[in-house]
């Protein structure tokens, strides 16, 4: 797959295995979605939640052990955060380029990373709010990034 801004091919990335059931795992359904809650309600992250259990409890798809995704699981018990993970990432990412640009006010390459960071939060904003996840009328306040973060 292509890369978004550059004409890079970019690496392929790793391969899910075929087999959707793990005769094997050492957690049940309800345990599995007991240490999501756990750990969502400790305050990390979807994707923080899925890498603790693949590395501390040997849950490599939590999917496969649920029939559910981590923010399914979330919604259903009133966890799931204001914004989606991905878009909270690149709002971090602006907020870093504006800090640098603020005190480089010469570098090019990062006025450049801030124009396509923010190409990047109006795609991601315009799917989020036609699947229902963000608001119709959300917008992102350029002056009040810092806010977002809190």
């Amino acid at each position: 797959m292509a890369r978004m801004h550059s004409r890079a091919k970019g690496k392929s990335g790793s391969k899910k295995p075929i087999k959707k059931v793990q005769p094997w795992a050492p957690y049940k359904e309800k345990e599995v979605e007991k240490l999501v809650i756990k750990y969502a309600k400790a305050g990390k992250t979807t994707s923080e939640i899925g890498m603790i259990l693949r590395d501390r409890y040997g849950i490599n798809s939590i999917k496969a052990s649920t029939n559910k995704k981590v923010t399914e699981i979330e919604a259903e018990n009133g966890l799931l955060k204001k914004l989606p993970e991905d878009l909270l990432d690149l709002i971090r990412k602006m907020v870093k380029v504006k800090q640098h640009i603020e005190r480089n006010k010469q570098d090019q390459t990062a006025k450049r990373g801030l124009i396509l960071t923010s190409s990047k939060v109006r795609r991601l904003t315009k799917y989020y709010k036609r699947n229902g996840k963000l608001p119709v009328d959300w917008n992102l306040d350029l002056n009040k990034l810092q806010m977002y973060l809190e």
